[in-house]
């Protein structure tokens, strides 16, 4: 694993109005290492990733990335470098075929840049990126319309429009939320996969025996702060967590 630091996050803060959605949180990633984020609902989960990729200005705090400050930095402008998400409620393109959904990122400029024309027919390379992640080819699944399929296939769906991207770090905000054992089960060695082609990841999860069996270490956010950093065994020993809100049947599950 590489030891090069991808991504700085310093004091970063959000305020809404009176509420401090993420405050004074920080923390840093190495390349190649996988980070969960969990905490309870509201803890601020889903803004701090907001912030990252640029889907809501900080109010405060630095955000930095392969050495350079991105702070506020529109979205599109984060994707180009190299960062990008999925998201939590899957919205693809519903009434055109699965398989479209991909075209529009292998067109990005950052595909563009780092494959040129070595996808060659992009419908062919859509193909190619949904059965990496779990589509069979030969069935007709990937030319349905995307809003004919079920919750685990349009997770998927996700994760492959990400793939397109050609990105560094991956964010993947509750991949597992919807999907049954099975499911996930079968998504995990994708995501070792991903791992072993040195991709960065963080994953926001609920699904904290699932999350362990990816992530190097975690951070525990709660009321919008920074409660516990470290690996599993650290954080689920941590007094402040246990009490703060994780709960004792939450922790024995994990």
């Amino acid at each position: 694993m590489s030891q090069d630091l991808i991504l700085k996050v310093s004091n970063l803060a959000k305020n809404f109005g009176g509420v401090k959605a993420v405050n004074d949180v920080s923390f840093e990633l190495q390349e190649g290492e996988a980070l969960g984020v969990i905490g309870p609902n509201g803890s601020g989960k889903s803004t701090l990733i907001n912030l990252i990729t640029g889907f809501v200005k900080p109010s405060g705090g630095r955000i930095i990335y392969r050495g350079e400050n991105i702070t506020g930095l529109p979205p599109y402008k984060i994707v180009s470098l190299g960062i990008a998400r999925s998201f939590q409620m899957a919205k693809p393109f519903y009434n055109i075929p699965v398989f479209k959904n991909l075209i529009i990122p292998l067109y990005s400029s950052r595909a563009r840049k780092l494959k040129g024309g070595a996808y060659g027919d992009r419908d062919e390379a859509a193909i190619h990126f949904l059965e990496d992640v779990g589509f069979e080819r030969d069935s007709q699944v990937p030319y349905k319309a995307a809003g004919a399929l079920p919750h685990g296939y349009l997770k998927r769906l996700e994760l492959a429009r990400c793939l397109t991207l050609e990105p560094d770090l991956i964010i993947l905000d509750e991949l597992f939320s919807g999907m049954s054992m099975s499911e996930i089960a079968s998504i995990l060695p994708l995501l070792a996969k991903i791992r072993e082609e040195g991709k960065t990841l963080i994953m926001v999860e609920h699904r904290l025996r699932e999350l362990f069996r990816v992530v190097d270490k975690a951070i525990v956010l709660n009321f919008g702060g920074k409660i516990a950093e470290g690996t599993s065994g650290e954080v689920m020993d941590n007094e402040e967590v246990r009490k703060a809100y994780l709960g004792s049947e939450v922790l024995s599950g994990a």
